[in-house]
């Protein structure tokens, strides 16, 4: 895949460089990259702590553990815990997401086959369809299902016993969750963004396990361009890597990662090409704005849904733009970060009166 390639459309989250989305080459990496244990599991250290309570103490009853929801944004971690989880307990794991259950049916074949302790991770729970959802409910706390056979007046409902297990929902929107379901979970984590100091950590751990030199300064320049996750830590390090094998001598210094990163356009904030523009149209263009969502969206040649839910997030969460009733604002750290002057009060565009004085 050329990660540099603007004429990748940025609607397809997964090809940005720093997108969330996990592609087929990042699940392969992953998969090598993942730690195995709690003690090897780096940041999130109020859920790890919380987290290994909870599996010592189902060990030593010798029973299954309490069903567990991750929340959190993409990329933090919440498909590692879950293998750890299964991992702890000495269980196998099956994986599934909600929409591909789409049928109550779908989730009673699969909880019908599980094993007595079996780890079931359902990703993205928040997205599985209703009827699923209410058989969920009565599977989770009773280990029963009811299966319908027939239509109409004739229909039979037949109890499925089904042997204890752990359920690991995740999702990156817990408050889609109905009240119903989310108090059947005997524990939730909530997981945070990594700091740049945690980040460190986990780009040195997947260098070492890569076979890539890196010196200390040049983990913390990938660090700070990561956003906080280290799904794109991870992601950097490699187009980093590929950088310094044919650039320079292959280790990674403070110097080559930079130079690296200024080529797939990652700039000292995190921040790509479709930040920058969503930037850069709100301040050029718009004065800074107040401006609509769709106007800005025309402006930068996006779709709406675009720069709402791919760009907008972590321009908000670094305090450079704003969400306000009347429109996008950018905030002066916005006008810092591009080197550029605000106008003066009344001056930019979208500022003007009627007559245009």
């Amino acid at each position: 895949m050329n990660w540099d390639d603007e004429s990748v459309p940025a609607t397809r989250t997964g090809d940005r460089l720093v997108g969330t989305v996990a592609d087929g080459e990042d699940q392969a990496v992953e998969a090598a990259l993942r730690p195995k244990d709690l003690d090897e599991f780096i940041g999130q250290e109020r859920v790890r702590e919380q987290l290994d309570l909870v599996l010592k103490a189902a060990r030593a009853r010798g029973a299954t553990a309490d069903h567990v929801l991750l929340s959190g944004a993409p990329g933090l971690g919440k498909t590692t815990l879950s293998m750890i989880i299964a991992a702890e307990m000495g269980a196998p794991i099956r994986i599934t997401s909600g929409p591909a259950i789409q049928h109550a049916g779908d989730l009673a074949a699969i909880l019908s086959s599980l094993t007595e302790g079996e780890v079931l991770f359902l990703d993205e729970i928040h997205r599985m369809s209703r009827p699923a959802e209410e058989m969920l409910y009565m599977a989770m706390e009773d280990f029963r299902v009811d299966v319908i056979v027939g239509k109409g007046p004739g229909a039979t409902a037949i109890p499925l016993e089904l042997p204890p297990f752990t359920l690991v929902g995740a999702t990156t929107r817990a408050g889609l969750l109905p009240p119903p379901l989310r108090d059947r979970f005997g524990f939730t984590g909530h997981m945070e963004f990594y700091s740049p100091a945690e980040l460190q950590r986990v780009v040195h751990r997947s260098a070492r396990l890569l076979d890539v030199e890196l010196e200390d300064q040049g983990a913390a320049e990938i660090a700070g361009r990561s956003r906080g996750t280290p799904r794109i830590a991870n992601r950097l390090l490699r187009r980093v890597r590929d950088y310094a094998q044919v650039k320079a001598d292959g280790v990674i210094t403070q110097e080559i990662a930079a130079q690296a990163l200024q080529v797939y356009e990652v700039d000292g904030r995190g921040l790509d090409r479709l930040d920058r523009a969503v930037l850069t149209a709100l301040l050029k263009l718009f004065g800074g704005g107040p401006v609509g969502l769709s106007t800005l969206a025309v402006a930068v040649g996006e779709e709406r849904e675009t720069v709402e839910e791919v760009a907008e997030p972590f321009l908000v969460r670094e305090g450079l733009l704003a969400r306000t009733p009347r429109g996008r604002v950018a905030t002066p750290a916005a006008w810092a970060h591009l080197g550029l002057v605000p106008p003066q009060q009344g001056g930019g565009p979208g500022q003007r009166g009627l007559f245009g004085e």
